[in-house]
């Protein structure tokens, strides 16, 4: 069995579950790790908003719950990332990251022998530029090959609401 940990900030969508889940020719398992939205990444997402030409985003940043009030969204995305993966025929556990991402990662890595540490974002273009996102610190920090790839927005944002 193939282990990874699937670190995400959204529910994951039917293109990103298919992506994920065909990555590897052995039987998947997956621990998710499911990223709250927080309030110090306002201002980044808005930047990142604005260089990828999505005014409307931008715009409406502040409209997104944030900090505590993101636990029930992130919950309600983790239940449905969880589903998708078992649905698709993977083993899938979870748990929403609380306030040191990298050390939770360090030690889910370790505790499940995972294979490798795939990290599902939307595009940060600030953070990505300085080398500051998530997978280039978990890659000083896993000691497993850590990927990145770029979720699909859409389909499983109306159905995680529907949850």
């Amino acid at each position: 069995m193939f282990t990874s940990v699937l670190m995400i900030e959204q529910p994951l969508s039917a293109t990103d579950v298919d992506f994920v889940t065909t990555l590897h020719d052995d039987q998947m398992s997956f621990v998710v790790l499911m990223r709250p939205r927080g309030n110090e990444d306002r201002l980044l997402r808005a930047i990142d908003d604005v260089a990828l030409g999505e005014l409307e985003h931008a715009v409406h940043e502040a409209d997104e719950p944030e900090g505590e009030e993101a636990l029930r969204p992130a919950a309600v995305a983790l239940e449905h990332s969880l589903r998708s993966l078992r649905a698709a025929g993977c083993e899938a556990v979870g748990q929403i990251i609380d306030n040191h991402p990298l050390d939770l990662l360090r030690s889910v890595v370790e505790q499940t022998h995972a294979d490798e540490v795939i990290v599902l974002t939307a595009p940060h273009l600030v953070e990505e530029f300085f080398h500051r996102d998530w997978a280039s610190r978990a890659r000083h920090k896993v000691g497993v090959p850590v990927l990145k790839l770029y979720a699909h927005a859409g389909e499983a944002e109306g159905e995680a609401e529907l949850a």
